[in-house]
């Protein structure tokens, strides 16, 4: 297998040389080249034909969103945005991922910090080789689907490639939407531009997710990233929200298995369990024991993910009850939910 060709995109010499060291420590990465602004970039990208380019948001003559959408639109192509780890920088890397880049890493503010916050960014170069990356298109404008209620709950795990699909499924959702719950795979910064986000594409509540939060219809909680797994748990007669804090499980915190998990313990046959794109295998076994439990469950098909990984593992297990295309799972999935009224 031939390494994976990247092109580092930064305005700070010291960055791209640090960037390029770190990824060239990997014996299956091959940093063919570097480009200080965007004009040097569109030349190396036609010079060099990478596999991955890493790409910084702020940069002289053109911003990296503004570049990153020429990309997707005239040739589409992985990205993997290295952002400072400000509120303004979660918010413009939020952009790019809507934009089509395929994954995110803070950049952080001094050398030191940036040999070990760096680290992962091998795994995300190789991560993004292997992802669907289609020209970017406007979507299109939707309504919510009409729905008469449930108290079921829905819970959802996404990774690479969750931001877009997140957002598909959310958009039809209603305001009396059952109470949801969303693991997505996002560093701690970005969690709570994410839910403002979400929240602004459907008519129900959206919010990142407080311990002790009751579950309530028209509602949806998304996971705070960092180092607490979401979990929902029995309280008197309803459900409660838990934030606990614990070491990563299928290598992450937090996990979609352990949603999955407390879901499948708390609501047995009332509830949806959905898993969306993203690379590795966490929320597939945990996927299976819901749908074990008696929860309806439904996986996205491989031609709709950027990356097909957790979605193909819980369908090879037999997790997967349903599975389509991205834009059928939002009106499945409040389908499933109505049916058990």
């Amino acid at each position: 297998m031939s390494a994976v060709r990247v092109v580092v995109v930064d305005d700070s010499p010291t960055m791209r040389g640090l960037i390029g060291a770190l990824l060239r420590r990997d014996p299956e990465i091959d940093v063919v080249g570097f480009a200080g602004d965007p004009h040097e970039a569109r030349q190396a990208i036609k010079d060099l034909n990478p596999d991955v380019i890493t790409l910084d948001i702020e940069m002289p003559n053109m911003n990296g969103l503004d570049f990153l959408e020429r990309i997707m639109r005239l040739r589409p192509m992985p990205v993997v945005m290295v952002s400072t780890l400000t509120q303004a920088g979660a918010e413009a890397t939020l952009k790019a991922l809507e934009l089509g880049a395929v994954d995110c890493i803070g950049k952080p503010s001094n050398t030191i910090d940036a040999r070990s916050g760096l680290g992962e960014l091998a795994d995300k170069v190789k991560s993004a080789a292997k992802a669907r990356v289609r020209p970017s298109s406007k979507p299109a404008p939707r309504t919510a689907t009409v729905f008469s209620g449930s108290n079921d709950v829905i819970a959802i795990g996404a990774s690479t490639g969750g931001v877009e699909a997140l957002l598909n499924v959310i958009s039809h959702f209603p305001v009396n939407c059952p109470p949801t719950v969303i693991t997505q795979h996002m560093p701690a910064l970005f969690t709570k531009s994410f839910a403002a986000r979400l929240d602004r594409a459907t008519p129900a509540n959206v919010s990142e997710a407080v311990d002790g939060a009751p579950l309530q219809p028209g509602f949806i909680y998304l996971g705070p990233g960092g180092e607490t797994h979401l979990e929902v748990v029995k309280s008197g007669p309803g459900l409660r929200c838990r934030l606990r804090e614990g070491e990563p499980v299928s290598g992450h915190c937090p996990s979609v298995d352990v949603l999955f998990a407390s879901v499948a313990a708390a609501c047995g046959p009332a509830a949806v369990g959905v898993i969306l794109t993203g690379m590795g295998r966490d929320g597939a076994a945990s996927l299976k024991t819901m749908r074990s439990a008696g929860a309806r469950t439904v996986g996205q098909s491989e031609e709709s993910c950027v990356v097909y990984g957790m979605p193909r593992v819980a369908h090879e297990i037999g997790g997967v009850e349903h599975q389509v295309t991205l834009d059928k799972i939002g009106p499945m999935i409040l389908t499933l939910a109505e049916r058990r009224r």
